[in-house]
């Protein structure tokens, strides 16, 4: 008897053939393309990270995980900062949230860099066949 593992369940380690590197490097590519698309492109990526998630094996299924993990919690950060930023935008009419306001906007800004980075880093670790 072998120790292969069950063909229904994906194989997750480095070196194996992994089916789904292309879609994965796809949603990497989308991703790191939302800050100049306004952010629709990132929505594609996303929808292609979901539709190759149960076909996709090995590291270019880590990566697809990934990719759906990133994403999920982008969203709601960018949700409770866009939230600060509004509730310091009505304190700023009082004068004491205009600094809120600057400091809600500069993580923002911050958030969506650390996005495209942490993309580029994910698309190099595909191509070199690394894990996410």
């Amino acid at each position: 008897m072998t120790d292969l593992p069950p063909t229904d369940q994906p194989r997750l380690e480095a070196g194996h053939p992994s089916e789904g590197k292309v879609a994965a490097a796809a949603a990497w590519g989308l991703y790191i393309l939302s800050i100049p698309s306004a952010n629709i492109l990132v929505l594609v990526g996303l929808v292609v990270a979901y539709a190759a998630r149960g076909s996709a094996t090995g590291v270019a299924r880590q990566h697809i995980e990934a990719q759906i993990a990133l994403f999920w919690s982008v969203f709601w950060w960018t949700i409770g900062l866009w939230i600060l930023v509004v509730i310091s935008g009505f304190a700023s009419i009082l004068l004491i949230g205009i600094p809120f306001l600057l400091v809600f906007l500069l993580l923002l800004l911050v958030l969506h860099i650390w996005f495209t980075v942490k993309s580029i880093i994910g698309l190099l670790h595909l191509l070199s066949d690394r894990p996410a």
